[in-house]
């Protein structure tokens, strides 16, 4: 394999909060605002009835909706010239792009509406791997997300691909 294009400092980051904690309170408007956007009209997530029904203790949030809900707002001001926001956790490679791989999701308890969701961001693995057309690396954020009670509600892996 070619020379490591993970300098030690970053592999030495894996594990490390990269953002987080941030904590929410799960808000009906919003939540029933991202099941219409998202095309998921599912009565649980709109009629108290249906949700207690369905063994529910009050109405739910869409399973992805709590990476939505946790996103701190920023300004257009803050835009880079690119079109983007500057990522105050970046994580140093010897690469020169970097694009998106994929995401895993685990879901392990409902999200209800007033449910107060705490979100933390590890920088969960740094992987050097050689592919044919030369070395890239697998960068792999994971985010944890737990209600008031500590339960863990869900867990994120956000999967980035540098070169």
């Amino acid at each position: 394999m070619s020379e490591s294009l993970i300098p030690a400092e970053s592999l030495a980051r894996v594990g490390e909060v990269l953002s987080g904690p941030v904590t929410v309170v799960i808000d009906r408007r919003e939540a029933q605002r991202y099941a219409f956007a998202v095309g998921d009209e599912n009565p649980i997530y709109f009629d108290e009835v249906a949700a207690q029904a369905g063994g529910y203790r009050t109405l739910v949030a869409p399973p992805t909706y709590v990476i939505h809900a946790v996103v701190q707002p920023k300004t257009a001001t803050d835009l880079r010239t690119d079109g983007l926001y500057p990522d105050g956790t970046r994580v140093r490679l010897l690469v020169d792009r970097v694009m998106f791989g994929g995401e895993e999701w685990d879901f392990a308890e409902p999200v209800c509406i007033g449910d107060e969701i705490t979100a933390t961001t590890r920088l969960a693995a740094l992987d050097q791997k050689q592919g044919r057309k030369g070395p890239f690396v697998l960068h792999v954020r994971e985010t944890t997300f737990v209600n008031q009670l500590g339960d863990e509600v869900a867990r994120s892996r956000m999967i980035g691909i540098a070169r």
